[in-house]
């Protein structure tokens, strides 16, 4: 209402079927947006940092709620949960991409997809790295600058994640679980052959 008050020209109902409906291509307007944010704070010693953010949800019906872990809350809990791209340089953040993430609770259920509207390209098991990579990608298209991607552990653990980033040529900085092990490039690993 406050935005269909300041313009006008455009009454409420109409910019409510306009944003609620999702008839509207948001390509052009993601281009439009990563242009500008690289105008304000792109820069080749930037960074660009994945992370995901979790909304709280009461319910089953907004798409993607699931009990699932929210890294904001420190627990598992009942929420959406979404992968974040921000473009960061000179201590400025910019967001430049926020894709909401499908649990196999969700990408396992055709029939709930399908009354929930989600679109036909999105019915997909994507993993949060695998998303993000999607992000990474778009962001580079559209001549985003920026020198080095950061992501926590939560995106570090996953070995595709960091390949992916290495085949694109991208300088990376990631977190890793305590668990996990980490060799110097020289060592070559010996594994063991079970016996038939």
């Amino acid at each position: 209402q406050p935005m269909a008050a300041r313009t006008g020209d455009v009454g409420y109902d109409q910019l409510h079927h306009f944003v609620a409906a999702g008839v509207w291509d948001r390509v052009p307007l993601e281009t439009a947006l990563l242009k500008e944010a690289d105008r304000l704070v792109g820069d080749p010693a930037g960074f660009l940092v994945i992370d995901d953010t979790a909304l709280p949800k009461k319910g089953q019906h907004s798409v993607g709620v699931a009990p699932q872990y929210a890294s904001s809350l420190g627990k598992t809990s009942n929420c959406q949960s979404l992968v974040s791209v921000t473009l960061a340089s000179r201590e400025v953040p910019v967001m430049v991409g926020l894709r909401l993430f499908l649990p196999e609770s969700w990408t396992g259920n055709v029939e709930r997809m399908t009354r929930a509207r989600v679109p036909l390209d999105r019915q997909k098991a994507l993993t949060k790295p695998e998303i993000a990579i999607e992000e990474i990608d778009r962001a580079i298209a559209s001549g985003v600058r920026f020198g080095c991607v950061l992501a926590d552990a939560g995106y570090g653990s996953s070995g595709p994640f960091r390949q992916a980033l290495s085949e694109r040529g991208l300088l990376w900085a990631v977190g890793l679980s305590r668990r996990q092990n980490v060799y110097p490039a020289d060592i070559g690993l010996v594994f063991p052959v079970a016996a038939t």
